[in-house]
């Protein structure tokens, strides 16, 4: 049960990173989730690091969105620019 409330987490953290940051971004359902687990991933490590969680703390939903959000940023700075 606790790997499918982390995809439907996911999937949601996702979305709205997508919302927030509208654009032409590829996938569907799954890579949607996928960037969702993430930005979640991304944000714990970045705030065990800095020192905002514990060891062994998970970041929070808006957290989640945020790291979400900066690797739809890290694409799309690497992608290539068609004409």
């Amino acid at each position: 049960m606790h790997w499918i409330w982390e995809g439907l987490i996911g999937l949601l953290a996702g979305a709205v990173a997508k919302l927030i940051m509208p654009g032409k971004d590829p996938g569907g359902i799954i890579v949607t989730m996928f960037l969702g687990i993430a930005g979640s991933l991304l944000a714990t490590f970045i705030g065990v690091r800095i020192g905002w969680y514990q060891e062994g703390d998970k970041a929070g939903f808006i957290m989640s969105v945020v790291g979400a959000i900066v690797l739809l940023a890290i694409y799309r700075l690497f992608r290539k620019k068609t004409a």
